[in-house]
Protein backbone atom coordinates (compact mmCIF):
# COMPACT_ATOMS: atom_id res chain seq x y z
CA UNK A 1 0.00 0.00 0.00
CA UNK A 2 1.33 3.42 -0.94
CA UNK A 3 0.68 6.95 0.32
CA UNK A 4 -2.22 8.78 -1.38
CA UNK A 5 0.25 11.11 -3.07
CA UNK A 6 1.37 8.14 -5.19
CA UNK A 7 -2.13 7.33 -6.40
CA UNK A 8 -3.11 8.31 -9.95
CA UNK A 9 -4.77 11.68 -10.44
CA UNK A 10 -8.08 10.20 -11.59
CA UNK A 11 -8.49 8.25 -8.34
CA UNK A 12 -9.15 11.35 -6.26
CA UNK A 13 -12.73 11.49 -4.89
CA UNK A 14 -15.42 14.15 -5.23
CA UNK A 15 -15.24 15.18 -8.86
CA UNK A 16 -18.26 17.46 -8.38
CA UNK A 17 -16.70 19.09 -5.32
CA UNK A 18 -16.96 22.67 -6.55
CA UNK A 19 -20.67 22.35 -7.25
CA UNK A 20 -21.23 21.01 -3.73
CA UNK A 21 -19.19 23.88 -2.23
CA UNK A 22 -21.27 26.42 -4.11
CA UNK A 23 -24.47 24.78 -2.86
CA UNK A 24 -23.22 24.72 0.76
CA UNK A 25 -22.32 28.41 0.69
CA UNK A 26 -25.65 29.31 -0.88
CA UNK A 27 -27.55 27.40 1.84
CA UNK A 28 -25.30 28.50 4.74
CA UNK A 29 -24.11 24.96 5.34
CA UNK A 30 -20.39 25.64 5.81
CA UNK A 31 -18.29 27.08 8.63
CA UNK A 32 -14.63 27.70 9.41
CA UNK A 33 -13.23 26.55 12.76
CA UNK A 34 -10.15 27.53 14.77
CA UNK A 35 -7.57 25.01 15.95
CA UNK A 36 -8.96 22.66 18.66
CA UNK A 37 -12.42 24.20 18.37
CA UNK A 38 -15.17 21.64 18.81
CA UNK A 39 -17.28 21.05 15.72
CA UNK A 40 -20.96 20.80 16.65
CA UNK A 41 -22.36 17.61 15.17
CA UNK A 42 -25.43 15.46 15.49
CA UNK A 43 -26.39 12.00 14.23
CA UNK A 44 -28.06 11.77 10.83
CA UNK A 45 -26.03 14.50 9.14
CA UNK A 46 -23.23 14.09 6.63
CA UNK A 47 -20.12 16.24 7.12
CA UNK A 48 -17.46 17.03 4.52
CA UNK A 49 -14.04 18.55 5.15
CA UNK A 50 -13.14 21.19 2.60
CA UNK A 51 -9.90 22.45 4.11
CA UNK A 52 -7.71 21.61 7.10
CA UNK A 53 -8.22 18.47 9.17
CA UNK A 54 -10.78 17.16 11.63
CA UNK A 55 -9.74 15.14 14.68
CA UNK A 56 -12.19 12.47 15.83
CA UNK A 57 -12.15 11.44 19.50
CA UNK A 58 -14.25 9.13 21.60
CA UNK A 59 -14.84 8.59 25.29
CA UNK A 60 -16.87 6.21 27.40
CA UNK A 61 -19.72 7.71 29.38
CA UNK A 62 -19.26 5.04 32.06
CA UNK A 63 -16.82 5.65 34.94
CA UNK A 64 -13.36 4.09 34.78
CA UNK A 65 -12.92 1.27 37.28
CA UNK A 66 -9.54 0.18 38.59
CA UNK A 67 -9.41 -3.59 38.10
CA UNK A 68 -6.21 -4.09 40.03
CA UNK A 69 -3.54 -1.87 38.55
CA UNK A 70 -3.83 -2.80 34.88
CA UNK A 71 -0.89 -1.60 32.80
CA UNK A 72 0.45 -2.22 29.35
CA UNK A 73 3.49 -4.42 28.93
CA UNK A 74 5.78 -1.43 28.49
CA UNK A 75 4.73 0.06 31.81
CA UNK A 76 2.18 2.76 32.57
CA UNK A 77 -1.46 2.69 33.55
CA UNK A 78 -4.28 2.67 30.99
CA UNK A 79 -6.91 3.83 33.48
CA UNK A 80 -6.89 7.58 32.84
CA UNK A 81 -10.40 8.65 31.75
CA UNK A 82 -9.06 10.53 28.73
CA UNK A 83 -10.56 10.98 25.30
CA UNK A 84 -9.34 8.38 22.83
CA UNK A 85 -7.97 9.70 19.55
CA UNK A 86 -9.80 7.89 16.73
CA UNK A 87 -8.15 9.38 13.68
CA UNK A 88 -8.19 12.23 11.19
CA UNK A 89 -10.56 13.27 8.45
CA UNK A 90 -8.63 15.11 5.76
CA UNK A 91 -9.65 17.51 2.97
CA UNK A 92 -12.20 16.10 0.56
CA UNK A 93 -13.27 13.36 2.95
CA UNK A 94 -16.67 12.74 4.59
CA UNK A 95 -17.50 11.77 8.14
CA UNK A 96 -20.54 11.27 10.34
CA UNK A 97 -21.03 11.00 14.09
CA UNK A 98 -22.91 7.95 15.30
CA UNK A 99 -24.54 8.07 18.73
CA UNK A 100 -24.13 4.79 20.58
CA UNK A 101 -24.43 4.61 24.37
CA UNK A 102 -22.27 4.43 26.43
CA UNK A 103 -19.76 5.92 23.96
CA UNK A 104 -19.57 9.60 23.05
CA UNK A 105 -17.98 10.65 19.76
CA UNK A 106 -16.86 14.20 19.09
CA UNK A 107 -14.97 16.09 16.41
CA UNK A 108 -12.50 18.98 16.66
CA UNK A 109 -10.67 21.16 14.16
CA UNK A 110 -7.10 19.88 14.29
CA UNK A 111 -5.54 22.88 12.52
CA UNK A 112 -6.40 26.55 12.05
CA UNK A 113 -9.01 27.52 9.46
CA UNK A 114 -10.51 24.06 9.12
CA UNK A 115 -13.56 24.40 6.90
CA UNK A 116 -16.45 21.92 7.21
CA UNK A 117 -19.75 21.74 5.37
CA UNK A 118 -22.75 19.61 6.23
CA UNK A 119 -25.94 18.28 4.66
CA UNK A 120 -28.70 15.75 5.10
CA UNK A 121 -28.23 12.44 3.38
CA UNK A 122 -31.22 13.07 1.12
CA UNK A 123 -29.47 16.22 -0.14
CA UNK A 124 -27.16 13.85 -2.02
CA UNK A 125 -30.10 13.02 -4.30
CA UNK A 126 -29.19 16.23 -6.13
CA UNK A 127 -25.88 14.66 -7.19
CA UNK A 128 -26.18 10.90 -7.83
CA UNK A 129 -22.56 10.61 -8.95
CA UNK A 130 -21.40 12.49 -5.88
CA UNK A 131 -23.44 10.13 -3.67
CA UNK A 132 -21.52 7.17 -5.14
CA UNK A 133 -18.23 8.92 -4.45
CA UNK A 134 -19.24 9.58 -0.84
CA UNK A 135 -20.20 5.93 -0.34
CA UNK A 136 -16.93 4.82 -1.94
CA UNK A 137 -15.05 7.11 0.46
CA UNK A 138 -16.85 5.58 3.45
CA UNK A 139 -16.09 2.11 2.12
CA UNK A 140 -12.39 3.01 1.90
CA UNK A 141 -12.48 4.37 5.45
CA UNK A 142 -14.02 1.10 6.63
CA UNK A 143 -11.20 -0.87 5.02
CA UNK A 144 -8.63 1.36 6.72
CA UNK A 145 -10.33 0.83 10.08
CA UNK A 146 -9.96 -2.93 9.62
CA UNK A 147 -6.22 -2.43 9.12
CA UNK A 148 -6.19 -0.22 12.20
CA UNK A 149 -7.89 -2.93 14.26
CA UNK A 150 -5.33 -5.44 13.01
CA UNK A 151 -2.55 -3.14 14.12
CA UNK A 152 -4.11 -2.65 17.55
CA UNK A 153 -4.20 -6.42 17.93
CA UNK A 154 -0.39 -6.57 18.14
CA UNK A 155 0.75 -7.65 21.59
CA UNK A 156 3.77 -5.37 21.89
CA UNK A 157 3.23 -1.65 22.25
CA UNK A 158 6.16 -0.79 19.98
CA UNK A 159 4.64 -2.86 17.16
CA UNK A 160 1.28 -1.14 17.62
CA UNK A 161 3.03 2.23 17.60
CA UNK A 162 4.99 1.68 14.40
CA UNK A 163 2.04 0.05 12.65
CA UNK A 164 -0.27 2.88 13.65
CA UNK A 165 2.14 5.58 12.47
CA UNK A 166 2.61 3.73 9.20
CA UNK A 167 -1.15 3.66 8.56
CA UNK A 168 -1.43 7.39 9.30
CA UNK A 169 1.46 8.36 7.04
CA UNK A 170 0.26 6.04 4.27
CA UNK A 171 -3.10 7.77 4.26
CA UNK A 172 -2.18 11.40 4.90
CA UNK A 173 1.57 11.64 4.37
CA UNK A 174 3.15 14.28 2.15
CA UNK A 175 6.53 13.82 0.46
CA UNK A 176 9.60 15.47 1.97
CA UNK A 177 13.34 15.00 1.68
CA UNK A 178 13.29 12.40 4.47
CA UNK A 179 10.42 10.33 3.08
CA UNK A 180 6.77 11.06 3.91
CA UNK A 181 5.54 13.08 6.86
CA UNK A 182 2.20 13.88 8.44
CA UNK A 183 1.03 17.36 7.42
CA UNK A 184 -0.31 18.06 10.94
CA UNK A 185 1.22 17.73 14.42
CA UNK A 186 0.21 14.83 16.65
CA UNK A 187 1.06 14.68 20.35
CA UNK A 188 2.42 11.64 22.13
CA UNK A 189 -0.62 11.71 24.40
CA UNK A 190 -2.94 11.48 21.37
CA UNK A 191 -0.92 8.61 19.94
CA UNK A 192 -0.98 6.83 23.29
CA UNK A 193 -4.76 7.11 23.54
CA UNK A 194 -5.09 5.66 20.04
CA UNK A 195 -2.94 2.56 20.67
CA UNK A 196 -3.96 1.90 24.27
CA UNK A 197 -0.80 3.19 25.93
CA UNK A 198 0.42 6.30 27.76
CA UNK A 199 2.25 9.47 26.78
CA UNK A 200 5.36 8.45 28.73
CA UNK A 201 5.50 5.05 27.03
CA UNK A 202 5.03 6.55 23.56
CA UNK A 203 7.78 9.11 24.16
CA UNK A 204 10.20 6.37 25.21
CA UNK A 205 9.33 4.08 22.29
CA UNK A 206 9.52 6.93 19.78
CA UNK A 207 13.10 7.39 20.93
CA UNK A 208 13.80 3.73 20.16
CA UNK A 209 12.22 4.03 16.70
CA UNK A 210 14.27 7.15 15.95
CA UNK A 211 17.44 5.38 17.06
CA UNK A 212 16.69 2.62 14.54
CA UNK A 213 15.91 5.24 11.85
CA UNK A 214 12.36 3.93 11.43
CA UNK A 215 10.84 7.28 12.43
CA UNK A 216 12.20 10.82 12.25
CA UNK A 217 11.00 14.40 12.68
CA UNK A 218 10.53 17.00 9.99
CA UNK A 219 9.86 20.71 10.21
CA UNK A 220 7.95 21.68 13.34
CA UNK A 221 8.09 18.24 14.96
CA UNK A 222 6.04 16.58 12.23
CA UNK A 223 6.24 12.79 12.27
CA UNK A 224 8.06 11.40 9.24
CA UNK A 225 8.67 7.84 8.01
CA UNK A 226 11.39 6.93 5.51
CA UNK A 227 10.14 5.74 2.13
CA UNK A 228 11.54 2.25 2.61
CA UNK A 229 9.39 1.76 5.72
CA UNK A 230 6.23 2.57 3.74
CA UNK A 231 7.04 0.51 0.64
CA UNK A 232 7.85 -2.69 2.53
CA UNK A 233 6.29 -4.76 5.26
CA UNK A 234 6.42 -3.01 8.63
CA UNK A 235 9.34 -4.59 10.50
CA UNK A 236 9.08 -5.90 14.01
CA UNK A 237 11.45 -3.89 16.18
CA UNK A 238 14.01 -5.90 18.11
CA UNK A 239 14.09 -4.63 21.66
CA UNK A 240 17.30 -4.23 23.55
CA UNK A 241 17.60 -6.58 26.56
Amino acid sequence: MYPPTLLPENSRPFLTWQRVLDWAQEHYRCRTFAKDERIPTRPGLLYLVQRGAVRLVGASATPVVDLGGLADEEGGSNLEPEEAFLGFVGPGQPFEIVSQSPFVLQSYAHVERTNVLWMYWNDLDNWPHFRREVLDAFRYQHQRKLLWLSTLGQRRTIDRLLGYLTLLVEEYGEPCELGYCLPWPLTHAQIGSAIGSTRVTVTRLMGKLRKRQLVCSHGENLICLPTEVLTSAVPRVTMEP
